[in-house]
């Protein structure tokens, strides 16, 4: 497998701020004149990061998706706790599972070494999940910037802002809508699963009881993920390409091969069917959707202006 396929073809940001109206108080060209380096420097440390373990590109995605649903994409998650503050690394979404903070860590050392007190953690997290997902082969799209770092964070908001695994597609629609992101938005933005690790505890319930799973995958499953025990085992959450970013997540959920019941209820007789059999058979289709509603997630509430702070050390308010 060619590790770094990039695809050069971009979506439209003038096209979505005349369709979506998005924020004119993010720009493409936010540092265009005070750090113009930037994005070169986020994708050397990515690349790096990439080559040393794939999964990275996931874990990052990951965490500006829970980063963005916890109000806005403000930097919040990569607060550590203190004796006196209480973050979301902890929330029960987030506790064991996050990962990859040291990446964000090692390009905000780089960025800053470059252009003092100037780039935020919540922009370095946006332009990092967007290089992450290129790398691994995921269309490009351009990040808007301008975002700036939450002075708080709030463990309670990540328990229950965030979708769980054992959704419905009812309360994942609802999820996104309260985002203001559509249901097509958010099977898009689930194929974010097309890469990644899961751990055990998250699937179990899953590949034992649910009757809408393919038996022969089950089976390949359960091998290591027991019943009891063995909470921490991961398995991909695409059985076919696991470090790809393609359009086979898809495909293994019009065959029942989805690892999360949250996955699989995106292919269940509901409204999500057609969709899924149209990104499963037309990877242009997912690619093009998927870049449009990372545009669109990462315009979730964010800071700006003279709200919120220029984190010099993302783990910590300054």
């Amino acid at each position: 497998m060619a590790l770094f396929p990039t695809h050069f073809v971009t979506v439209s940001v003038l096209g979505l701020v005349l369709a979506w109206g998005v924020s004119g108080q993010l720009s493409s060209t936010f540092y265009s004149s005070s750090c113009p380096t930037l994005e070169s420097m986020v994708r050397l440390e990515m690349t790096q990061a990439i080559n040393r373990e794939a999964r990275l590109g996931a874990s990052i995605l990951r965490l500006f998706f829970h980063d963005c649903f916890v109000n806005g994409c403000d930097g919040s998650i990569l607060l550590d706790d203190t004796g006196t503050f209480v973050g979301e690394k902890n929330a029960l979404p987030n506790q064991n599972s996050v990962r990859g903070f040291e990446v964000i860590d090692s390009i905000k050392t780089r960025v800053e070494a470059a252009c003092n007190g100037t780039v935020s953690c919540a922009d370095i997290l946006a332009l990092a999940s967007r290089d992450g997902a290129v790398l691994l082969g995921a269309q490009t799209w351009t990040v808007l910037l301008g975002r700036r770092d939450a002075r708080t964070a709030s463990q309670t908001d990540a328990n229950n802002q965030i979708p769980a695994p054992t959704s419905s597609l009812s309360t994942l629609i609802s999820m996104f809508s309260n985002k203001g992101l559509s249901a097509r938005d958010m099977t898009a933005l689930s194929g974010s699963h097309t890469i990644g690790q899961a751990r055990c505890t998250v699937f179990r319930t899953r590949i034992y009881n649910d009757t809408n799973i393919d038996a022969s995958f089950a089976t390949t499953r359960r091998a290591n993920c027991p019943s009891t025990g063995g909470d921490g085992n991961l398995a991909p959450l695409d059985v076919q390409t696991p470090t790809q970013f393609d359009n086979a997540y898809y495909q293994n959920l019009v065959a029942q091969r989805g690892l999360l019941h949250s996955d699989q209820e995106l292919f269940n007789n509901g409204s999500q069917d057609a969709l899924v059999r149209s990104y499963g058979q037309n990877n242009a289709l997912f690619a093009s959707d998927f870049a449009a509603a990372m545009i669109r997630m990462g315009n979730i509430s964010p800071l700006t202006g003279t709200n919120g702070e220029i984190r010099r050390n993302c783990r910590r308010i300054n």
